[in-house]
């Protein structure tokens, strides 16, 4: 099990990391980390924390650790020293959320298209279709002689498929790690959940098919369903509420406010905990997600709970006192 770090300690250890990196690091510098790193074993493993971070860019080719800066730097328009104190923001998280980020494949950090945390982007692809990325999203898009095809990475997409101006007309398909979607004409959802892909018909139809499953399910409007590797689940209705993010909103109906949180969890950067106190309270209303701080106070108004924020990458939701 990873320790826990006094957050007060992470915070030194991202203001040194950052100092190292900035390019402008002194001999003088270096000592006194070592110096900083001989306070405590606490001291100690956040800077463990902090290398191993590096340590991980540094095994990339340098192409692709710039290409990694800069999609952490979100438009390339901030300087290599902003870039990384947005990554020294990993050390505020939880051990679990920092190992997840660890253990990122480096492909979404280079994919054609990505979102970052809290951002969505509308695009056009070369045939009409129009894609619309959630938070934290990142998809390759590949248009050959034989297919149009969106390999989602991470996050979740929603697509109008438009009819293909090419003769034979080729199959639009969404492929995740667990298998695919492919469009019949249609408007439709395709989001990575852990273990699981799931997938939202709006309008048309839509052919599930797990990676390694010989047939797949047809999805018709207002149908949903969610499939691993090897098996689809059946059908069920389409609960509209899921794609209200389409318009950037979470609708909550009477909602476990330990699931609402992980869902608001999505759309902000760093941890947003709740106490076990209150996360089984119920839940319900219209929560805004391009601006969630907003969301949290109208929780702290509403229900009786305090929102305590560390920073604003570390906040809990816990019960009045």
């Amino acid at each position: 099990m990873t320790a826990r770090i006094d957050p007060e300690i992470l915070g030194e250890a991202a203001d040194w990391l950052v100092q190292l990196q900035s390019g402008c690091a002194t001999e003088d510098d270096h000592r006194a980390v070592q110096a900083w790193c001989q306070r405590s074993s606490e001291h100690a493993q956040a800077w463990q924390r902090a290398e191993a971070i590096l340590g991980d860019l540094r095994r990339l080719p340098s192409p692709v650790t710039g290409e990694t800066l800069r999609r952490l730097s979100r438009n390339g328009a901030v300087s290599r020293r902003q870039a990384m104190q947005r990554l020294g923001l990993w050390l505020l998280a939880a051990p679990a959320a920092w190992l997840a980020w660890r253990e990122t494949p480096w492909q979404q950090w280079t994919a054609d298209v990505r979102t970052a945390v809290g951002e969505q982007r509308r695009m056009t692809l070369a045939d009409g279709s129009e894609v619309l990325l959630n938070t934290d999203t990142a998809i390759d898009i590949t248009f050959d002689a034989r297919e149009r095809r969106i390999d989602l990475l991470a996050g979740e997409i929603l697509i109008s498929s438009a009819a293909d101006p090419a003769v034979p007309a080729r199959p639009l398909r969404v492929r995740t790690l667990h298998g695919q979607a492919q469009a019949l004409g249609t408007r439709f959802s395709v989001r990575l959940d852990g273990t699981q892909t799931r997938v939202a018909v709006l309008e048309g139809r839509v052919d599930a098919r797990p990676l390694h499953a010989a047939q797949g399910l047809l999805l018709k409007a207002n149908q949903r369903t969610a499939f691993d590797a090897n098996l689809v689940q059946p059908a069920s209705v389409l609960d509209v509420d899921d794609l209200a993010w389409e318009h950037g909103m979470l609708l909550a109906r009477d909602m476990r406010l330990a699931d609402l949180l992980q869902a608001l969890g999505r759309y902000r950067p760093g941890v947003l905990r709740c106490h076990p106190a209150v996360r089984d309270l119920k839940v319900s209303g219209a929560f805004p997600l391009n601006d969630t701080d907003a969301s949290l106070r109208l929780l702290g108004d509403t229900l009786p709970v305090t929102i305590h924020g560390l920073t604003r990458y570390w906040v809990t939701v816990e019960p009045n006192v």
